[in-house]
């Protein structure tokens, strides 16, 4: 079993970031899916199809939703799906650091992912002063 990873961002983010984790892990530990939402989302339209997506990713361990904007449609979405029943993290502010860290992590427990992924956030900022 293994914890599935739902991205749910704004238009153009999520699935580019899956396609270049694939790209430079050549296969990802952990079942991932990107749903993207539109600029003008609304969350009674999208929560169906965010719920079917938990679905296809949930291997019984939970899901790790990781969201690219705090308080924007994707987050909000986010946290209406985690009251549906099936055991959710969240963590904002993805990036393709934190994809790539959680993907390295991928035997760890639904519970433990989330401060993986914000380490993996936090370790992918470098100042380069050159």
């Amino acid at each position: 079993m293994a914890v599935g990873i739902l991205l749910i961002t704004h238009e153009g983010v999520g699935t580019a970031l899956v396609a270049v984790a694939r790209r430079l892990l050549h296969t990802l530990p952990l079942p991932v899916e990107a749903l993207e939402v539109p600029f003008d989302g609304d969350l009674e339209q999208l929560l169906p199809h965010a719920s079917a997506a938990l679905r296809r990713v949930d291997r019984g361990e939970g899901v790790l939703v990781l969201t690219d904007l705090y308080g924007a449609t994707p987050s909000n979405l986010a946290a209406r799906l985690a009251r549906l029943g099936t055991p959710v993290r969240r963590v904002s502010a993805l990036s393709l650091p934190m994809l790539l860290r959680v993907m390295n992590y991928a035997d760890l427990p639904l519970d433990e992912l989330p401060s993986v992924a914000s380490i993996g956030a936090r370790n992918g900022v470098v100042l380069d002063d050159a």
